[in-house]
């Protein structure tokens, strides 16, 4: 029998839950990931609060309004989750999957006093003049004003630089949201360690990063494989997943 839409974007986002706390991406039982079901991309489903990313199944996940001011009181879900997860949604149908992380490496260059992923190499040039920048980090966002004011960031961009807090990614499908926020992370990393060595940056010019940049953009085939094999991986070490 196949799959409803809903079924299959909730095995999927389930499967994102478990390959990021594989991957040691996630922050403890916070943080969260959403994706729309409806065309108005209102309908969303969500992680429930505080439920560590390792165990999430496909069942677990809830299904909820951008319009309905009774998210905000359900006490299985985040204040925070509802505040920017909920405007995104509502203010942006073209947001259809919505992930956000503190990962490390992408933190860490977002609590820069300039937070920018300038390009060096073929990762770091998938973002060359992609990225959204957040410096006005005013302590957790558990308000729709707040959300609102990130959904505008986000506005003509997939990408948004928390400064001082993490990273926020939107895309048209869970495959390629994961593969971006991935490579987003790894560019990260290579930029730190790069950094670390305290030599001058061989910056790419920018005819080049953006050539690569574009190159990236037309590959989509490669980010949703990439999942696809990732979520196979979760789903042989633990069937649950699509429980």
């Amino acid at each position: 029998m196949a799959l409803s839409h809903e079924e299959r974007l909730r095995i999927d986002l389930a499967a994102t839950f478990r390959v990021i706390a594989h991957l040691g991406m996630h922050e403890a039982v916070a943080n969260h990931f959403s994706a729309a079901v409806s065309a108005d991309g209102k309908r969303f489903l969500i992680n429930p609060k505080w439920k560590h990313f390792s165990r999430i199944r496909a069942s677990d996940l809830l299904l909820l309004d951008a319009d309905d001011p009774q998210g905000a009181e359900r006490p299985d879900v985040d204040r925070t989750a509802w505040s920017i997860h909920g405007q995104i949604h509502r203010l942006l149908p073209e947001a259809r999957v919505v992930l956000h992380l503190h990962p490390v490496y992408t933190t860490a260059v977002a609590c820069l006093a300039r937070p920018e992923v300038p390009p060096i190499d073929q990762n770091t040039a998938r973002y060359f003049n992609r990225i959204a920048v957040d410096e006005l980090y005013g302590g957790m966002a558990d308000t729709e004003a707040e959300g609102a004011r990130l959904a505008g960031l986000l506005d003509g961009k997939q990408r948004l630089l928390m400064g001082n807090h993490g990273v926020m990614v939107i895309a048209p499908t869970i495959g390629q949201a994961f593969d971006d926020i991935w490579t987003l992370e790894r560019a990260c990393q290579i930029l730190v360690t790069a950094w670390s060595t305290g030599q001058p940056l061989k910056v790419l010019s920018a005819e080049v990063a953006e050539k690569t940049a574009r190159a990236w953009e037309g590959i989509t085939d490669f980010s949703e494989q990439h999942f696809a094999e990732m979520k196979e991986l979760m789903i042989q070490q633990d069937p649950s997943v699509l429980d």
